[in-house]
């Protein structure tokens, strides 16, 4: 297949049409209020609020129109394909290297792209009102586009570059509006964090894509996982292929939803304007991992210790969350512990359908679709928490119970610290990593002094400091 044809899509099918109308809208949204923005001629308010939802209504109407046209044909998976964008090798042979775009619609990505749709759709709407006046509420609402066509990217990926690249676009979106308040350091500290944990999380991601291809020359997951529609699949990778591959895709899966030892980032991430806080880390953001172990669900299904692994990451993550969340003292923060419980029993269900069964896929799906929404009405809820609480109390006259206590001061320690997460990835990780690079740059610095015959900055007989002294 050529790179993308305009005159070919528009001879293609209603469901190809549909499809491509899904990923163009969230895309036409980025570039309204991206190129003016970047022209220093943005939008105003009521031109961007009406841009947000025209684009939002109709990716959600063709998503709709998909999903009906799909089950009135009896059609459980659809692919929609924009063209060979790089073929390294002889078209009429086995590529050195092949990443074509494509869109896959079938019952994991339809339900996850207009999951997408509606909440951005109306966190946009509660958006326009609460950012109202803000002097950021331009680059608010360019970030918020970069976002929604980043989901909509992932949901529908039918390669493993096409996730990717929504991936990125998710993880760059969610860390600038972490940082959003950029007057203020602490959430320029936190972005930085939630940076750098994306970052891991993204060259796993990235590694998984090497490996793909390195063992099929392509990353269309159609390939990998079988050309079944979800959650059947058929898998030819070898047992080492497929423990190397789903290792580092659970690690990926790991960094972007917050599950042990990356729990860390979840609340740090709540400096951002509560639109953002309740989209990306109540609803979407912090269930993209769980999604990408359910895409790659076939793979899981063939090694038991595997699926072991994320049943036992998703407890632990569980178990910690609830711990760490009976004690924060702020509404924010609890909310974003209880989204990480739900993250990690969604996990566990996810690891345990490797004994359950196919059909036990659908449940951490309806799972991560139910909780998404509930958690988005509270955290939109969360600014009138008191009041209602309050309100609570008047109405059965007394006052309500406290949060649970622990009997044990080491457990209350335990989750008072948030389990010492940040601590042992800043000692352990973080500084040592650091402090190789540290050595590595002073080994180029000599070696650079060395060949021009000066002395590297900080040695005896450098004359650097002095000077400039």
């Amino acid at each position: 297949m050529p790179l993308f044809d305009p005159a070919a899509l528009l001879q293609a099918s209603p469901l190809t049409l549909l499809g491509t109308l899904v990923v163009a809208a969230p895309a036409a949204l980025v570039a309204v209020l991206g190129i003016p923005s970047l022209l220093d001629r943005p939008l105003s308010e009521r031109a961007a609020a009406r841009a947000v939802a025209v684009t939002t209504g109709v990716g959600l109407a063709a998503v709709v129109a998909v999903f009906v046209l799909m089950l009135t044909g009896d059609t459980r998976h659809v692919v929609v394909g924009l063209g060979d964008w790089v073929h390294v090798g002889h078209h009429d042979s086995a590529p050195h290297y092949h990443f074509a775009v494509t869109f896959v619609f079938d019952r994991l990505s339809v339900p996850f792209a207009a999951l997408s749709l509606v909440l951005c759709g109306t966190i946009g709407a509660f958006a326009v009102r609460y950012m109202h006046r803000e002097p950021g509420y331009n680059r608010f609402f360019v970030l918020y586009a970069v976002f929604m066509a980043g989901m909509v990217i992932t949901s529908l990926a039918g390669t493993i570059e096409t996730l990717f690249a929504g991936w990125e676009l998710v993880g760059l979106s969610s860390a600038l509006l972490v940082a959003f308040f950029q007057e203020r350091p602490a959430p320029s500290r936190n972005g930085l964090r939630v940076w750098t944990v994306y970052r891991v999380s993204d060259a796993a991601l990235l590694l998984a894509a090497v490996i793909l291809h390195h063992l099929s020359g392509e990353g269309n997951l159609d390939r990998v996982l079988g050309p079944g529609p979800w959650p059947h699949g058929e898998v030819h990778l070898s047992g080492a292929q497929v423990l190397a591959v789903s290792g580092l895709l659970l690690v990926a899966a790991a960094g972007k939803s917050a599950l042990v030892p990356f729990s860390g980032w979840l609340p740090r991430a709540m400096e951002g304007p509560t639109p953002s806080s309740a989209v990306f880390y109540g609803a979407l953001s912090v269930h993209l991992g769980a999604f990408l172990l359910l895409r790659v669900s076939p793979l899981l299904d063939t090694s038991a210790g595997l699926s072991a692994a994320v049943l036992a990451l998703g407890l632990a993550t569980a178990a910690y969350a609830a711990l760490a969340g009976r004690v924060q003292t702020d509404i924010k923060s609890a909310l974003s512990f209880a989204s990480l419980t739900q993250v990690g029993l969604i996990v566990a269900e996810v690891g345990a359908g490797y004994w359950l069964g196919e059909w036990f896929r659908y449940v951490p799906l309806v799972h991560l679709l139910g909780h998404a929404c509930l958690r988005t009405l509270q955290f939109v809820r969360a600014p009138t928490f008191l009041q209602d609480q309050r309100a609570l109390e008047n109405a059965i006259g007394a006052r309500l119970p406290p949060p649970g206590v622990f009997g044990r001061p080491g457990l209350y320690r335990f989750a008072l610290e948030r389990g010492y997460l940040d601590a042992v990835l800043t000692d352990y990780v973080a500084r040592p990593f650091a402090a190789l690079f540290g050595w590595f740059d002073a080994l180029e610095r000599r070696a650079t002094a060395a060949l021009a015959g000066t002395r590297a900055p900080g040695e005896p007989g450098d004359r650097s400091l002095s000077e400039s002294a």
